[in-house]
């Protein structure tokens, strides 16, 4: 009976190591458990966090972006009705060219040797305008000028807005 008491000993010793184990596993399970609860917590505290911080970004770029849409628009109204009315002058002055309520003159060099006209040093008795000499363009020519001049305008209105855009969207 000696051997019987020791294996039961032995038999109780284990049982009792066996037993302490799996409590000391439950508790480190448990412990590791509120360990990563804690961790869930705080990484979505942080994510929470992170994502308020990216929503915040996007209203304000999309509070710039309707911004910069609003004065490109303005802007482009603007240059609208610039070249708007740089076409309206332009087709009244050709119609005033073609009506000769207008005519155009260019300024002679008075001092050409080669020019064939003589012009007076001092104006006529009869006249007090005291100008350079001047000649009247044919009205056909004087078109075509107004046409050159219409779209250099055009096109200097449509480089200040192309400036203004590059301008708004480079801020």
């Amino acid at each position: 009976m000696t051997r019987l008491p020791k294996l039961i000993g032995l038999l109780f010793l284990v049982l009792a190591m066996a037993s302490t184990a799996a409590i000391t596993w439950q508790l480190q399970a448990w412990r590791y458990g509120l360990q990563l609860e804690r961790q869930s917590a705080s990484q979505a505290d942080v994510l929470k966090q992170q994502l308020q911080t990216v929503l915040h970004q996007q209203q304000l770029e999309q509070t710039q972006r309707l911004t910069l849409e609003q004065q490109l628009n303005t802007s482009d109204q603007q240059h609208t009705q610039e070249l708007s009315d740089a076409q309206r002058n332009q087709a009244a002055l050709r119609d005033r060219l073609a009506t000769a309520d207008v005519r155009l003159s260019v300024l002679l060099d008075a001092t050409d040797p080669t020019s064939n006209r003589a012009v007076p040093a001092a104006p006529s008795p009869g006249s007090v305008v005291h100008a350079a000499p001047r000649a009247r363009l044919d009205p056909a020519h004087a078109q075509r000028i107004i046409g050159i001049t219409d779209d250099g305008d055009s096109a200097l209105i449509a480089l200040r807005a192309c400036q203004a855009y590059v301008r708004a969207v480079v801020r």
